[in-house]
């Protein structure tokens, strides 16, 4: 029972914090191929738990991920340290890079982007 109150507490005050966020969808190619051959709207972020600037983006991308008109966003995360596979074939070589795919057409990147308004008009060009 302790257990569950200090769970409910945890959930709450993150809640209360912004900081609760979606799980992750981690970059496979066959998920990325597939999500592409639906048509469907991506945002591949290369993400680092180390990178001060990964850790910025994060709060930014969820709020705006809340808002209708990204909802159909799919969000697919490359970790930087682990993925270097992926890495190459989207020509990344620094971590904070967000790509965006509208199908099978990349319509836009940034890398190292902390602005809020302009993560925003990134994620617009994938929809």
């Amino acid at each position: 029972m302790k257990t569950f109150f200090c769970t409910l507490l945890l959930a709450t005050s993150l809640m209360f914090t912004g900081l609760v966020f979606a799980d992750p969808i981690p970059y496979t190619q066959a998920g990325f191929d597939g999500l592409q051959k639906e048509g469907k709207s991506i945002l591949v972020e290369v993400h680092a738990p180390w990178c001060p600037t990964c850790r910025a983006q994060t709060p930014i991308i969820n709020d705006l991920l809340k808002k209708k008109e990204f909802q159909a966003i799919t969000v697919l995360y490359v970790d930087f340290d682990s993925q270097k596979d992926a890495l190459k074939s989207f020509n990344v070589s620094k971590q904070s890079t967000l790509i965006v795919f509208k199908g099978t057409k990349e319509t836009g990147r940034s890398t190292g982007d902390t602005s809020f308004g302009s993560i925003e008009k990134l994620l617009q060009n994938a929809i």
